[in-house]
C-alpha cells in the first residue's frame, strides 16, 4: 500500500462497468510511484446512465483525468471539449485529459497497437495487415493505423451493427487518408485467405479466444497462415489464444494483447504526466517480462 499519499495528490479515474478486473489500476499506479508523481489510479463503476454526472463530477472535483472504456467510449464524446483526430474519426475515446478545465478525449487504443508492433520490430508502414473485427479495440487499431501510414487495411467482420459502423469509418479514412480501406463479411473465407496472403500482420480484435471462447478460433485452417507472417491478438488472458497456437505451430511470430496492453496505458501516462513511463519496471512488477 501507498502510504506517502497526502493533500497534493490529484486523482485520476477509470470510469466502466463492470471494470473490478481490470490491470490499469496496478500498472498505472506503479508508474506514478516508480516517477515520484503525486498522481493515484482509481476505478470507478460508471455505466452509460451514470455517465453524464461522473463527468460533471470529474470537472467539480477536478481531476486530472479519466480513462474510459466499455460501454462509455462512444457516449463520452459528446460530453467533452476537444476531441482529437482518431477520436473524431472513430467516434470513441479511451482517455480524458482535464486542463484547466478542458476535456480533451483522446484514443490510445490504436496507438498502444502501433507501439506494440514497433517495439516487436514488426514494420506495416506502407504496408498491407488484415484484421478480424469491427468493434471497439478494432475501429481504434483501423483509425490509427490509416493515420500512421499503413497503406492498407482488409477488415473481416460479420453483418452486424458494428459492420455498418466501422463501413462508414472505413469511408472517411479512404476519403481523408492515403489509406485504403475495405471491410468484408467474415463468412467468406476464400477472400480471408487472399487478404491474409497479401499482409504481413494479421490480427484478431474480437473476443473470440478469450471466455467464454477460449478454446476457439477464428482461423481453422493453419495452412492459411505463412511463417513470415506476424498474428496479432488483443487478447492478453489467456496469454496464447487458440489462434496464436495454431500461428505459433506454422512458424508464425506472435504477439498477445499484453504488448497493447502496456503501450495504450503509456500513452495515457505521456498524456497526463508528460513522463514517459518505465515501462520495463511495470513488466517486472507486474510478471510480464518475457513480453
Amino acid at each position: 500500500m501507498r502510504d506517502n499519499i497526502d493533500g497534493h495528490h490529484l486523482l485520476i479515474g477509470l470510469m466502466a462497468y463492470p471494470i473490478r478486473h481490470s490491470l490499469s489500476p496496478q500498472m498505472q499506479n506503479i508508474s506514478y510511484s516508480k516517477l515520484n508523481i503525486p498522481y493515484v489510479y482509481l476505478a470507478f463503476e460508471v455505466d452509460q446512465e451514470k455517465l453524464p454526472d461522473a463527468i460533471k463530477g470529474l470537472r467539480a472535483l477536478g481531476l486530472r483525468g479519466s480513462a474510459v472504456s466499455m460501454p462509455n467510449k462512444q457516449l463520452v464524446c459528446q460530453y467533452l471539449d476537444k476531441l482529437t483526430p482518431a477520436v473524431e474519426i472513430s467516434g470513441a475515446c479511451n482517455t480524458i485529459s482535464n486542463d484547466n478545465g478542458v476535456l480533451t478525449g483522446y484514443n490510445t487504443d490504436g496507438i498502444g497497437y502501433m507501439r506494440m508492433l514497433k517495439e516487436a520490430n514488426v514494420d506495416v508502414i506502407g504496408k498491407k495487415i488484415t484484421i478480424m473485427g469491427a468493434g471497439g479495440a478494432a475501429t481504434a487499431i483501423v483509425v490509427q493505423a490509416a493515420l500512421d501510414g499503413v497503406k492498407e487495411i482488409a477488415i473481416f467482420n460479420q453483418k452486424d451493427e458494428c459492420y455498418k459502423k466501422i463501413k462508414a469509418i472505413a469511408k472517411k479514412l479512404n476519403k481523408d487518408t492515403q489509406c485504403k480501406v475495405h471491410i468484408t463479411d467474415l463468412d467468406d473465407k476464400k477472400q480471408l485467405r487472399k487478404e491474409i496472403a497479401e499482409s504481413v500482420v494479421i490480427c484478431n480484435a474480437t473476443g473470440v479466444g478469450m471466455k467464454p471462447l477460449e478454446n476457439q478460433s477464428l482461423i481453422t485452417d493453419p495452412t492459411m497462415l505463412r511463417a513470415d507472417l506476424v498474428v496479432t491478438d488483443c487478447i492478453y488472458s489467456p496469454r496464447k489464444t487458440k489462434l496464436l497456437e495454431i500461428a505459433e505451430q506454422q512458424g508464425c511470430k506472435i504477439l498477445n494483447g499484453i504488448g497493447m496492453m502496456l503501450w495504450q496505458g503509456a500513452a495515457q501516462i505521456k498524456i497526463w504526466t508528460g513522463e514517459e513511463a518505465p515501462i520495463e519496471y511495470i513488466k517486472e512488477k507486474m510478471g510480464f517480462k518475457d513480453q
